[in-house]
Formats: structure tokens, sequence, C-alpha cells
């Protein structure tokens, strides 16, 4: 099974980081010393995928920018002798390629996967929300060779307090866990903690088969005219094989200001240049 698009969604208007988001998409606002929708890239990039396919929206051009290849720019970097940031630039295109397409109205995330469908490539392909950092490529690996073992499609999964699943979309299990891998029978979306079907929920990582398009093609808009990506992937699970693998490595939600700030210092922190200074100053605050 060929596994080589990440598919990005990045349409939103980040409505809560205004004013910030009113030109400064939220995707390439930095955190550390990237922006949030480059440590996605570079964590598909790191697991193999060599496709990167962003769904963005008109009002954002600063995106499409952003994915441009800039010559001049790389070569006055080389010039000036930062080739580490020259040869980040210059991957893009060589190491991996990317496409834009638009998603004209806000429609819930099935719709924006489903704006991919004629230009993702292979088998399969992983669905990456940017409003998620992963502290590395391990678990999207674990879905791809999950998928590809399995032939069925897989989404990312975190264990919670039970009196937090009301929050998410949360998967019914068939069976028992093995090695962090486990058989999903169905998903429920944002369950009453007494109805929940267990204490796994979904993250932003899913590894899909292309089948998927067919049915977010077959959807029912629900509230607002929204196509739920949940629903989709409700009735492979129904149809199987379909599995969760249980993430084991950091991650950051920053699809809000807390988190967004806390991913900065924990990333920040770690950074070689930036974070004895930002360290010193953490603890200048004590």
């Amino acid at each position: 099974m060929e596994v080589r698009s990440a598919v990005v969604p990045a349409a939103g208007l980040g409505t809560r980081f205004l004013p910030a988001s009113k030109s400064v998409p939220k995707e390439l606002m930095p955190i550390g010393d990237r922006p949030a929708l480059q440590h996605v890239i570079d964590e598909a990039v790191a697991a193999q995928f060599d496709h990167i396919v962003v769904v963005s929206n008109v009002a954002k051009p600063a995106v499409e920018h952003y994915l441009t290849p800039d010559p001049q720019l790389i070569a006055d970097l080389r010039e000036r002798g930062r080739d580490d940031t020259a040869d980040r630039l210059a991957a893009m295109g060589r190491d991996w390629t990317v496409d834009i397409v638009y998603q004209e109205r806000p429609l819930g995330l099935g719709h924006a996967v489903g704006c991919a469908a004629d230009v993702v490539l292979g088998d399969a392909f992983a669905v990456m929300l940017p409003d998620e950092i992963m502290g590395g490529h391990s678990l999207l690996e674990r879905m791809t060779s999950t998928c590809r073992e399995t032939g069925g499609g897989v989404v990312g999964l975190l264990q919670v307090p039970s009196d937090e699943v009301s929050a998410y979309g949360v998967i019914e299990p068939d069976g028992s866990m093995v090695n962090g891998v486990i058989a999903v029978r169905g998903l429920v979306e944002k369950p009453a903690t007494i109805d929940a079907p267990s204490d796994l929920i979904v993250i932003g990582r899913y590894v899909l088969t292309v089948d998927v398009f067919d049915r977010i093609r077959a959807l029912t808009p629900g509230t607002g005219g929204e196509l739920q990506l949940t629903d989709a992937l409700r009735e492979q699970a129904a149809s199987g094989p379909f599995h969760g693998v249980l993430c084991e490595e950091e991650r950051w939600d920053t699809g809000n200001p807390v988190g967004f700030a806390l991913a900065a210092v924990d990333l920040g922190l770690r950074d070689p240049i930036v974070g004895p200074a930002l360290s010193a100053h953490l603890d200048s605050l004590r």
C-alpha cells in the first residue's frame, strides 16, 4: 500500500487568535523557531511522507507565499553563511513537494479533507491537524505501518480521564489493545461521560485509505451545513478494518492561546540558542 501524501487542513480563520490572525494566519505564528505549519510538515517528512497537501483559504495568501520556493532568498542566505537555514528552505521541491487547494467556505473538517481528493497520491494518506504539535514522528510512523499491515484506516488516540471524554470524539473498541494498537468498531462524537464507550479519544492524526473520499462525498450535511470527518470514519470502522494507535509521545494542543503559549515555552526551552536565556528568565520570575 502506497502512503505518500499528508493533508494539512489550514483553512480556518483562527478567530481565537484575533486580532493577530487578521493579518497573520495562525498556522504561520511561530512556536519556537518554526511556525506551526512547518512543525507539522517536518513531522510528516520525518515519517517518510514526500507530498504535502495544504487546504487553505483564499483569505490567507500568506500561506501560499510561505510555501512558494524563493531561490533568491536561499542564495542570499548562503552568501551570509546561513547554510543550515538555506538547506531547510531548499528542501521544498527537493525532499518534498506541495500542493495547495482551497476550501471556499468553512463546511467542516470532512469537507476540508474532501477538498484534497484530486491531488492526493497513493492508496492511503495522512491527515494532520496543525492545531496539534507532536514531540516527534513516531506516532505517525506507527499509524502508517498499521495502515499498511491491516489495509484499513487508523486514528491517533490519547487516553484521558473519563470525566474529560465528553469534549472529544471517542472510539468504541473492538477487543483489547495490543502493543498500543486496538481495533475500532465505531466512533462517538462528544458522548456524555456515562455513555462513552471508552476513555480513548481521537486526536488530530489520521492515516486513511482513499475510499474515505467517497464516504465524505456521500455524507449528509449536519449542523451549519458541515460535513463531519467523524461520520465518514464511523462508516469506515463499521465496514472494517479500522484501528487506533495510542500516542506515546509529547503533544501540545495549540488551538487556543494558552496551549499555544505553553508549546512555545516548552519548545523554546529545548532550543540550544534560545533555551538558556529563556530558562534563566523563567527562573528569575520564581
